[in-house]
């Protein structure tokens, strides 16, 4: 059989719709719906420029998605920076509004330090080779902290990202065995410095 017989075969398979037929009954819906959501899209993201950036966003976003589908720390990861880096915005903007200022200078150098601050507890939480506990829920802590101090900086801007920094940094050595190795280099520490080992250490 050549090619133009298959061809022509799988064109008439997908044309008659027979029910016994999967493979025409299940791809002809598909064609249809992506054809129509296809062109739904490209009308919505050609009224605007606003309107093309979040459907680009959002197909972006939902590529990620289909690519970490089965690695559920890191998609945990990345869609609670993508929450925190919104929600960071918007705690600048409001405190901006709350000071009676419109330049957004300042609110704009917060959210590039909440952005900084955000890829750092990401990168963060995959540079330990040998992670104690989930990697995607050492982010969340973190997030957590950077809304925090965002809350604060709607009162104290200059206080923020310092905070943030500190703030993920005990994040991260918690969650990342830094604070247990902590406590033993500690613990050594006040051993070596005890009397009864000063002791010892002249016996021998």
């Amino acid at each position: 059989m050549s090619r133009f017989d298959s061809v022509a075969g799988a064109l008439r398979r997908l044309v008659r719709q027979e029910k016994s037929d999967a493979w025409a009954v299940k791809l002809l819906p598909r064609v249809v719906l992506g054809i129509a959501g296809a062109y739904t899209l490209f009308i919505l993201a050609s009224s605007s420029m606003s309107s093309l950036i979040t459907i680009s966003a959002l197909i972006v976003l939902g590529l990620v998605v289909f690519l970490l589908r089965r690695r559920g720390q890191l998609l945990l990861a990345v869609g609670s920076t993508v929450v925190t880096a919104a929600f960071a915005g918007y705690l600048a903007a409001v405190g901006d509004i709350a000071r009676g200022t419109s330049s957004g200078l300042l609110s704009g150098q917060a959210v590039f330090g909440y952005w900084a601050l955000a890829g750092m507890a990401l990168l963060g939480a995959w540079v330990v080779k040998e992670h104690p506990g989930r990697r995607g829920v050492t982010v969340v802590f973190a997030d957590v902290v950077i809304l925090l101090v965002a809350a604060v900086g709607t009162v104290v801007p200059a206080a923020a990202v310092p905070l943030g920094f500190a703030g993920i940094v005990a994040v991260l050595m918690l969650r990342g065995g830094g604070g247990a190795a902590a406590g033993r280099l500690v613990r050594r520490v006040l051993r070596r410095s005890t009397p009864d080992a000063k002791a010892k250490s002249k016996r021998a």
